[in-house]
């Protein structure tokens, strides 16, 4: 009889074992067989045997079978293969499994960013109370942070009851890796207060959270302690104090450490170099690179990058190229971050050809390396070049940053290229970036600078956040485009909306200034005080340029006096003012101070000057400072400076060289100084020379009616009405319109408007009338006749003498002697230059009202008192 087979039960390993070679055999380092999630260990007749008697064989058996549990799971750990080592953990029962075990199984679930099944690791720890010790925590808190839940992996830590430094330290370390340095701190202090044993670690991470906060003051308390445990010579912590002095602006401190540092390495030296450079001590930073260099010390791509980025802020060229060639022979020209810097220190160093080389040897460029070259074609101003990079990018399937981005539009707007502009903003459309704040901010300054204030203005409506930069753009672009009105609308938009800041006091000032709006002016100033901003170099300028175009000249000489550190631009305004109000020996006065200071001047410098002696008649003057201007200071002549030397030669009377001064320009004349000779032709009334100059204007500006006018004008003077007649049906034909003559007064804040010929509709008119009728009256008494040949019509005397009390000039300094109090100075803007009988009936009121009128036109100041002008026949 068959002896029965015993009623035992095996599980499937023990069962093929025989197999075991082929279970986990593999090829090319692949498994062929994988266990499926649903096998389970033991059968499922297991439960229903009956218990027997087990021999010691078995019992080894299924001990080295545990074994095998975590040798296998580590195994798989090791490959990389999560998939496997997660379902054998799952298989395992309780206390079946190592610590290490779950260990690397975390490790790896950390490794790959596999959030859920690290989570299920975690909970199988839990459910089988495992005990956790020090390393498991460590890697249950690494396994969190690193994939992203640090508050869970926070959870982790606090519930532990013993925590080694490596795990603060972890803790510490990231906190500051997301930016939460203030949390970081707060565990260090922990530390502090249980006594920890903290280690070098633990104190340079600590120290940049220090630097990161800015918090001196508590870092300098950590670095005394850190020497009483005697962490003073230690290499890591001293370069990590190094750093954070010199984040807190402390570059000698940073020193002193430096120099005490017996064992200095490369990250000691580098962070000397890098510090320097970043606290705007760059010849310092490459002196630390030239010591290094000397003692034979070897450099790091670290040191290259913080040299190149020295050169690049200094312009230092020659040195730049030798560092370049001593990263050739360190085989760092591969690596793409150093590229970048590479080709950026060319670029600031005004070496564009070089950085064009460096990127087209570029193996790999990213977007850091376009936005390089973009930016230095931008300062080059050369737009088209961005542009074609632009494109180039867009072929390459290159995504533009917002960086790439808003450094095209500033080099369209430095290069006043609005078509290559708008391309860009076609460009922004396609791409979805118009919502960006950055980029929406960009553009508008691009087409204000390029003149398009309705394209800006279509810009910033459709804006749905707007930060004080939006506001400071189109008020500043409102200001330089000559729209002062709509500057001070969205100034006034702006107050409730947020708080203007010292850009804003700039940017608004200059609409103030462009409109003699004193009184406005003189609010804006009182809020400046107030708020502190009168300390900005530039809101100190804008209200010294803003008293001198209202007129009041004392007091922008008071606050130009006040400026403690005066800028070329602080003296230029003050020199333009002047020379605007007819002071060129004052202004010939400021220039020499300003040269005495040791501020060299400009070409906008000496385009002030030059108008100062042109409107002062200082024709001697003038062409000194023209000589210096070309021979002590090596500046080309412009158009500018050309014209005003033929101001100065016309306004002089000298017609004839100013003539064959425009003859023998270098360059090509514009209408401009065309224009100057033509004023000077209608002064001393040369027609035939006026005949001559009208032509080259109106070939340089056929649709100009200015020049026109001012023809017209010179033979009205002569009274060659047929000449005039010609002229103006000319014009008609031509479809041009004559700007109208308009003056404007300020009074208790509100500008009121005057129109020449067109002052029936203004509620004052009568009494403006009677008043101008009387002055008129009154002249003649006294011997002052009308000059009717200012009246430019052809007509009787009486006539002549009407349209002359209808100018616009007159109107306006009527209205002010009839509303402002008593002794009230009369401040009046013209748009168009001031005629002469104006001119002479504005002399008789100062005396016969003993009232000073400052009459701005659209050429100089007039400062008239007691019978007497500033301009002393100049303008």
């Amino acid at each position: 009889m068959a002896k029965a087979a015993p009623n035992l039960c095996f599980s499937p390993l023990t069962l093929n074992q025989n197999r075991k070679e082929n279970f986990f055999s593999s090829q090319n380092g692949c498994f062929i067989h994988k266990p499926s999630l649903k096998t389970k260990i033991f059968s499922p007749i297991f439960s229903s045997c009956i218990p027997i008697r087990i021999s010691a064989t078995p019992t080894r058996t299924i001990d080295h079978q545990v074994t095998d549990y975590n040798a296998k799971i580590l195994h798989f750990c090791q490959l990389g293969d999560l998939e496997n080592a997660m379902e054998l953990i799952c298989m395992c029962q309780k206390s079946e499994l190592e610590t290490k075990t779950y260990s690397s199984v975390l490790q790896l679930c950390a490794g790959l960013k596999s959030f859920t099944d690290g989570k299920k690791v975690h909970s199988i720890i839990k459910s089988n109370s495992v005990g956790v010790d020090e390393a498991l925590s460590l890697k249950l808190v690494s396994f969190y942070a690193t994939c992203g839940d640090l508050k869970e992996g926070r959870r982790v830590f606090d519930t532990m009851e013993k925590k080694n430094v490596y795990l603060w330290n972890f803790m510490v370390s990231e906190y500051a890796k997301i930016g939460d340095f203030k949390e970081s701190i707060c565990l260090f202090k922990i530390m502090v207060e249980k006594g920890i044993e903290v280690n070098s670690y633990t104190f340079s991470c600590v120290l940049k959270c220090f630097a990161a906060l800015g918090s001196l003051k508590e870092g300098e308390c950590v670095h005394g302690y850190l020497l009483k445990l005697g962490f003073g010579s230690c290499n890591s912590v001293v370069n990590s104090l190094i750093a954070f002095y010199f984040k807190g602006k402390r570059p000698e401190s940073a020193f002193e450490l430096f120099d005490k540092l017996c064992d200095r390495d490369v990250i000691s030296w580098n962070s000397m170099i890098s510090g320097y450079v970043s606290n705007g001590l760059t010849e310092r930073g490459l002196g630390i690179y030239k010591q290094m260099m000397y003692l034979g010390i070897d450099v790091d791509l670290a040191t290259i990058i913080s040299v190149l980025v020295g050169c690049a802020n200094s312009g230092t060229l020659s040195l730049g190229k030798a560092v370049h060639s001593l990263a050739i022979k360190s085989s760092f020209e591969r690596r793409i971050n150093f590229s970048n810097t590479l080709l950026d220190m060319y670029s600031k160093c005004g070496d564009l050809d070089g950085a064009l080389r460096v990127f087209e040897k570029m193996g790999e460029r990213n977007v850091v390396s376009w936005t390089s070259m973009i930016a230095g074609y931008t300062r080059d101003g050369r737009s088209d070049g961005a542009i074609k990079l632009l494109q180039q990018m867009e072929k390459e399937g290159v995504k533009l940053d917002v960086v790439a981005i808003t450094s095209i539009l500033h080099a369209c707007a430095r290069s006043g290229s609005l078509d290559n502009g708008k391309d860009v903003h076609d460009y922004i459309k396609a791409n979805n970036m118009e919502s960006n704040l950055f980029v929406c901010n960009a553009l508008m300054d691009m087409y204000a600078k390029c003149g398009s204030m309705e394209a800006a203005n279509s810009v910033f409506s459709t804006m749905v956040v707007k930060d004080i930069i939006s506001w400071n753009t189109m008020i500043g672009g409102y200001s330089k485009n000559c729209l002062p009105n709509e500057a001070l609308k969205t100034f006034a938009a702006m107050l409730e909306e947020l708080k203007p800041d010292s850009r804003t006091m700039a940017c608004v000032l200059p609409a103030c200034a462009s409109l003699s709006a004193l009184e406005r002016g003189k609010e804006i100033h009182g809020y400046i005080l107030r708020n502190g901003y009168s300390s900005d170099r530039h809101v100190a300028n804008a209200l010294v340029d803003l008293y001198v175009k209202c007129g009041v000249l004392g007091l922008a000489r008071l606050l130009f006096d006040m400026i403690p550190s005066k800028d070329l631009v602080s003296w230029t305004v003050m020199i333009a003012g002047y020379g605007m109000h007819g002071y060129g020996n004052e202004a010939i006065a400021t220039f020499n101070k300003m040269r005495d200071a040791g501020i060299e001047p400009d070409e906008v410098s000496f385009i002030s000057i030059l108008y100062a002696c042109s409107h002062s008649g200082l024709l001697e003057q003038g062409w000194r400072f023209f000589y210096i201007m070309k021979n002590d200071f090596n500046i080309e002549p412009k158009l500018e400076h050309y014209a005003c030397m033929v101001d100065l030669l016309s306004r002089t009377g000298n017609l004839s060289k100013a003539y064959e001064f425009i003859e023998t320009l270098p360059i090509a004349p514009d209408a401009t100084i065309w224009g100057a000779l033509l004023c000077g032709c209608r002064n001393y009334h040369d027609i035939e020379l006026a005949e001559k100059v009208a032509e080259r204007v109106f070939e340089l500006e056929p649709e100009n009616s200015g020049y026109y006018v001012l023809l017209a004008n010179i033979y009205a003077e002569a009274e060659k009405w047929e000449e005039v007649k010609r002229l103006r049906e000319k014009i008609g034909k031509q479809g041009l319109r004559k700007n109208p003559g308009c003056s404007w007064i300020e009074i208790k804040g509100k500008v009121n408007l005057f129109v020449s010929g067109n002052n029936s509709s203004h509620p004052h008119s009568k009494n403006i009338e009677s008043l101008l009728k009387k002055m008129r009256r009154k002249m003649k008494e006294e011997g002052h006749f009308p000059k009717t040949k200012y009246a430019l019509i052809n007509a009787d005397e009486m006539q002549k003498e009407m349209a002359l009390c209808g100018h616009s000039e007159k109107l306006a300094m009527a209205f002010g002697l009839l509303t402002l109090p008593p002794r009230k100075t009369i401040r009046v803007t013209k748009n168009l230059r001031v005629c002469g009988d104006c001119h002479e009936m504005a002399k008789f009121m100062s005396k016969e009202t003993r009232r000073e009128i400052v009459l701005r036109d659209s050429n100089r100041f007039h400062h008239f008192k007691d019978g007497y002008c500033s301009c002393r026949g100049f303008w």
